[in-house]
């Protein structure tokens, strides 16, 4: 499974960006998908999991109350909704497959075994 992320950008603190993330096959719709994100320098850090049940999992204090993670109803796209961004958003954001439709330890990279190639964001102050 090829997996794109996109929609990231360069964006003024408390402004809201919409990341994407779809696959390239029909399995898409059956697995659990991850976002991550890694910013320059730092290691990488787990933000949300969204289940083929469309049950999301938060991972990440920080982004609490800004990011939500959805899935459209078809289960062919994954949204990271990003508002009152900060500076410190500022990294390169992942989704990932996992090969099940619920994380069973959606924390750890190793959990997932396709990844996207990433997307940008720029947060200035």
């Amino acid at each position: 499974v090829q997996l794109q992320a996109f929609g990231g950008g360069s964006v003024q603190a408390g402004e809201s960006l919409t990341l994407s993330c779809r696959g390239s096959e029909s399995s898409f719709v059956q697995r659990a998908i991850g976002w991550f994100r890694q910013a320059p320098g730092k290691a990488r850090e787990v933000i949300s999991c969204v289940s083929t049940s469309h049950r999301t999992t938060d991972g990440l204090d920080s982004v609490k109350g800004r990011f939500t993670t959805s899935r459209d109803f078809a289960g062919n796209t994954v949204y990271l909704q990003m508002n009152a961004l900060r500076p410190e958003d500022t990294a390169v954001y992942y989704c990932a497959a996992d090969p099940y439709g619920s994380s069973a330890d959606y924390e750890s990279a190793d959990t997932y075994d396709y990844w996207g190639q990433g997307t940008e964001v720029t947060v200035s102050s």
